[in-house]
């Protein structure tokens, strides 16, 4: 975290001295969450240990080290608090008009705010951390993944989507295409492409014409 960030992360939240009474539970997990949430998106992984983050937080290690097994898995719950706002999932009746807004919104996200260069670290960091992995799956990529599909049934229900295409392989064609992207950069994570994988996944899933 540069100076500037550090300063303006302190405005915003000023570490609580110890009075006679105890801050409540929630409150001290927000402030820890967003404290590590600030250092991942500034300085990446290797800045977020329970050390760096309780001194920014102004709390202790011991509960850090209570409601976390390991600072990988501090860090994939932050990045969720942090990005959780930006993916909501619009229902609006018109699911390509949804997932278009939606699959833009993550690729303007990971493109344009930082967030690809943190959730590449934490899938790689995923591969060799458990604990990580195990909050990456839990806090992130199954709840997301359960909305998508969500929205896909609302769909079919519509009528929207043949009742014999897998809704799983939806979202692995819209969401795996653009990690791939960004994962292997070969060709670039753009908003054109996330309006395309929508047009071809659902030009797959339309019932056919009677």
């Amino acid at each position: 975290m540069d100076n500037m960030s550090i300063k303006t992360f302190l405005s915003e939240n000023p570490p609580q001295r110890r009075g006679r009474g105890r801050r409540p539970a929630a409150e001290v997990r927000r402030g820890v969450v967003d404290a590590a949430a600030s250092l991942l998106f500034d300085q990446g992984m290797v800045a977020v240990t329970f050390d760096r983050v309780a001194a920014l937080a102004g709390s202790s290690k011991t509960t850090l080290y209570k409601w976390w097994p390991s600072a990988g898995a501090l860090a994939a719950e932050a990045y969720f608090a942090h990005v959780e706002h930006s993916l909501e999932f619009p229902d609006t009746g018109d699911i390509e008009a949804d997932l278009s807004t939606q699959l833009r919104a993550f690729v303007h996200l990971m493109t344009e705010e930082g967030a690809g260069t943190v959730i590449t670290e934490l899938i790689g960091a995923a591969q060799s951390d458990p604990a990580l992995r195990e909050a990456f799956l839990a806090s992130y990529s199954r709840p997301r993944r359960d909305l998508a599909i969500a929205a896909l049934q609302r769909a079919r229900d519509r009528g929207q989507l043949r009742d014999d295409f897998s809704l799983e392989i939806i979202v692995d064609q819209l969401w795996g295409a653009c990690y791939h992207r960004l994962l292997i950069p070969d060709e670039p994570l753009t908003l054109d492409f996330a309006d395309e994988l929508v047009r071809n996944a659902l030009r797959g899933a339309a019932p056919a014409p009677r």
